[in-house]
């Protein structure tokens, strides 16, 4: 097989178990109304992924996308371990049943801390440098590849686009904020006290999504299907598993996967974490703000 062809054979499996995985969920639910619980999700995730691996032995053609099927195991049994029995733990059943914000959204987000601290430990196994998989400050002034349709001009720095994006960026999450919420005045003061853990909860979900979802994928893919693609792909994973997230879906996986490209393109171009973090973070700011306010009962 030459190696135009081998390269196409790659690029059209990687393509296919992203979609697999980042579809299936939303096929049976949306399609067929039937209810996917979190050990259903495992099951058909680390079957996939598994039988992926395991034809990595069989076709040589593939064998380059074993790390991405690696990684795919280690997540998805990252996620089964937290989220099937260790958010069952009577500590975590306490507190995630609890109604205060400062309480639910820590415990919540720590747990999503254990499977990004696994992915981490497990690029670590592969004897990756923390720079490989962007786990570092990076070059925050580094230059952006130009994109017209975006604005993006020659000559133009991350410092300076990333500051710009991000105000553009986060008034159009406040005005969705905003228009779909509409929390009375009161409220939004007794959510005050509520900042703290907002910020935190903020920190800490953009450097989970970020490295879990974004930094890993781009760091077992760039070397075997190109910077564009392995970009793409992440994208469309990170956009798509988003559908249940906020907002909720189509426009949400288009927001998503957006933003995941671009998030992604930062981290490629300033071979670092940081611009990611940072755009991420705001939005969450902004977002979990608005869940603590959710939080609070109206005359309580």
């Amino acid at each position: 097989m030459n190696e135009s062809r081998t390269q196409k054979c790659i690029l059209a499996t990687a393509w296919g178990v992203i979609l697999t995985l980042a579809l299936y969920k939303i096929i049976l639910q949306e399609i067929f109304h039937y209810p996917v619980s979190e050990n259903l999700q495992s099951g058909i995730a680390a079957l996939i992924v598994v039988a992926g691996f395991a034809l990595t032995f069989l076709w040589k053609t593939i064998r380059p996308l074993r790390r991405l099927f690696g990684l795919f195991i280690v997540l998805v049994g990252a996620q089964w371990l937290v989220y099937t029995r260790v958010d069952q733990l009577p500590i975590y059943h306490t507190w995630l049943r609890n109604p205060s914000f400062n309480i639910y959204m820590l415990a919540e987000l720590s747990l999503n801390l254990m499977v990004t601290l696994t992915i981490i430990a497990f690029l670590f196994i592969l004897k990756m440098k923390r720079q490989v998989f962007f786990l570092a400050r990076g070059d925050i002034a580094a230059p952006v590849e130009p994109v017209k349709w975006l604005g993006v001009k020659p000559g133009e720095k991350w410092n300076t686009f990333g500051r710009s994006f991000a105000i553009y960026l986060s008034l159009g999450t406040l005005a969705f904020l905003v228009i779909a919420g509409r929390p009375p005045l009161d409220i939004v003061i007794r959510a005050l006290p509520f900042l703290p853990a907002v910020l935190l909860a903020a920190a800490l979900n953009a450097f989970n999504e970020e490295m879990t979802y974004k930094a890993s994928f781009l760091a077992v893919l760039v070397d075997v299907v190109g910077r564009q693609q392995a970009l793409w792909l992440m994208a469309a994973y990170f956009g798509i598993i988003h559908f249940y997230g906020i907002p909720y879906g189509i426009i949400g996986v288009l927001l998503a996967t957006f933003l995941g490209w671009l998030l992604g393109k930062s981290m490629l171009e300033t071979r670092g974490l940081f611009w990611a973090w940072f755009l991420h973070f705001l939005q969450d700011v902004l977002i979990f703000s608005f869940l603590a306010i959710g939080s609070i009962t109206p005359g309580g």
